[in-house]
């Protein structure tokens, strides 16, 4: 059974960076598409970044620059470093993992959890970040 638990949320100012991991049990990530999902008060859930098995990636447009995300073989964790924090980046980050992104996954696809291929992923429970200004 595939398990991710999210940890590294926290309270920052804007400006600040943070970093949250993905600790993944069941199944090595290099076998996965691995995904980086947010929430915010009173939002939709929308995709953050991916990261395909052959180490491809994908980053939604308001983040494009400032978050990287990263992949640890050896210890099977996903890694989000965030940088440059805005308080609209305040939201529970979730992570998810699919078989198989490919360009659609990494790039219109990660636009929400309800697209192909993530409406097939498995989900943690997520970690929240709250970013003031």
């Amino acid at each position: 059974q595939v398990q991710l638990v999210e940890s590294g949320g926290d309270s920052v100012q804007a400006g600040r960076s943070l970093t949250l991991s993905c600790t993944v049990s069941g199944v090595e990530i290099g076998l996965r598409c691995m995904g980086w999902f947010r929430q915010g008060p009173g939002k939709e859930r929308e995709g953050v970044s991916a990261i395909d098995r052959d180490g491809a990636t994908g980053y939604t447009d308001s983040v494009q620059g400032r978050f990287v995300i990263s992949r640890d073989m050896n210890k099977n964790t996903l890694f989000l470093q965030m940088n440059s924090l805005k308080p609209e980046d305040t939201a529970m980050y979730y992570c998810a993992a699919v078989s198989l992104c490919g360009e659609v996954g990494l790039g219109n696809g990660l636009r929400s959890p309800s697209a192909f291929p993530w409406t097939f992923a498995t989900w943690g429970q997520g970690t929240q970040v709250t970013v003031s200004s």
